[in-house]
């Protein structure tokens, strides 16, 4: 297996020379690099002349002189236009077998345009060669090395069953619109014309897939999973169990490149394209996941921001004020407790203290190597996928642990002031940063 940051370097190097070629096509150039890595398919809508043919042709480049099928459906294609023609000399031997050379059955890397005009007599072999990699050649189960496909389609299928099974085989969606900055318009005119070179292997993609197996998806990953699905169905959104097994794959395929033993958080970043049937719906399903994103984050980060721990010690000595706070007034005034309820405050009281106090401490110096950490985060954001298109962007995620964690040390710190009337010695914390 090659090294994962050989695989890494060869990955952003293909990345660089898509980017070159095809303007404000970022995101979708690393989703159908994790797609092509995952051995899944890519369905892209949207509307004539947004070069989704040229891109299918130039993915296929990055892996040499591998066989390359390239069609447009119409209502009128016929079975042999995309299957090969049937043989005249199986036939005289009443054998009924198609000759798939130069076909989609044969082809490595495929690109189907309009594909939700395949008639019925096409979609049954269609399904069985994307899902399975088999084409049913007469009497024979003929293997197909399909790797990837690319399917283009100006308008989503209507309420068909048949067409929603073969819509369910693209476990990546992608809406693309046309060019729409001026700087990107202007370098669409300086695009390189040399060909692609052959970065990638189908070798790679063999290596990746076998240790990915040996990838663990932990429990904390399927619960985010899980949590996901719940929440999309409660918005009503209903994925397959067969999308969701692929989603977890690809989380695997991501940690694989990444030479990670575990898949992460970082592994989920392109989940969205994964989860829409129409295009308006992104933004809210991006919505939903991000809020699962930010949680599981913070989970992660626990070793070194532990906000869950410092906020049930500030919610149990906060359950706890009145009785302490009362306690010290009574004292104050001369007021008079039993002698049990008495030694039981007093106790208690002294335990705030130094619980607290020690707290503020602990929270303090990690909220200040915190501070460190973001000078240089985007950095390690970046090295933490490569599939990360922004990574300052993804650092803000990161400043909302640091608030989150300061908005705790200022609740220990008023907690203190109520029950002591004194700041806690030696906590000094810049909040102005």
């Amino acid at each position: 297996m090659k090294e994962p940051i050989v695989v890494q370097n060869k990955l952003r190097e293909a990345m660089g020379h898509l980017e070159k070629r095809f303007m404000e096509r970022e995101e979708l150039i690393r989703v159908m690099l994790l797609a092509v890595m995952s051995g899944e398919h890519v369905l892209l809508v949207g509307p004539p002349g947004s070069a989704k043919s040229q891109l299918a042709r130039a993915s296929a480049e990055l892996f040499g002189d591998e066989p390359f099928y390239d069609y447009l459906l119409t209502r009128f294609t016929t079975p042999d236009e995309l299957f090969g023609p049937v043989s005249l000399q199986k036939l005289k031997l009443d054998e009924y077998e198609r000759l798939t050379h130069g076909y989609l059955p044969s082809a490595r890397f495929a690109f189907l345009d309009e594909i939700f005009k395949a008639n019925s007599a096409i979609l049954n072999s269609l399904l069985s060669v994307l899902n399975e990699r088999i084409f049913f050649n007469g009497r024979q189960k003929q293997p197909s090395p399909l790797l990837f496909l690319i399917a283009a389609s100006n308008e989503l299928p209507e309420d068909n069953d048949q067409l929603a099974a073969l819509y369910d085989r693209f476990l990546f969606r992608f809406e693309v619109e046309y060019v729409k900055q001026i700087s990107s318009f202007e370098l669409m005119f300086q695009a390189p014309t040399t060909p692609i070179p052959a970065l990638l292997s189908t070798d790679l993609v063999k290596q990746l897939k076998s240790q990915a197996a040996d990838v663990e998806l932990p429990d904390s990953m399927i619960y985010m999973l899980f949590q996901l699905k719940t929440a999309l169905q409660d918005k009503e959104y209903v994925l397959s169990d067969r999308r969701w097994n692929k989603i977890g794959h690809t989380w695997k395929i991501s940690a694989a490149i990444h030479g990670r033993s575990s898949v992460n958080v970082w592994d989920t970043v392109l989940t969205p394209h994964m989860l829409w049937d129409f295009p308006e719906d992104l933004n809210e399903l991006k919505g939903v996941f991000d809020t699962l994103f930010q949680d599981m984050l913070k989970r992660e980060m626990e070793q070194e921001l532990p906000l869950q721990t410092y906020n049930l010690t500030v919610k149990k000595w906060l359950d706890k004020e009145d009785e302490l706070h009362a306690f010290q007034f009574k004292k104050e005034i001369g007021g008079s407790l039993n002698k049990e309820t008495a030694e039981r405050l007093k106790t208690a009281l002294e335990d705030c203290r130094d619980e607290l106090e020690e707290t503020a401490r602990s929270l303090r110096g990690r909220l200040v190597s915190w501070q460190e950490k973001e000078k240089k985060l985007p950095d390690w954001i970046a090295s933490q996928s490569i599939f990360l298109q922004h990574p300052e962007q993804y650092a803000v995620k990161f400043t909302h642990l640091r608030i989150q964690g300061e908005r705790i040390l200022q609740s220990i710190q008023g907690l203190y002031r109520t029950l002591f009337d004194r700041e806690i010695p030696g906590i000094v914390y810049d909040y102005t940063l």
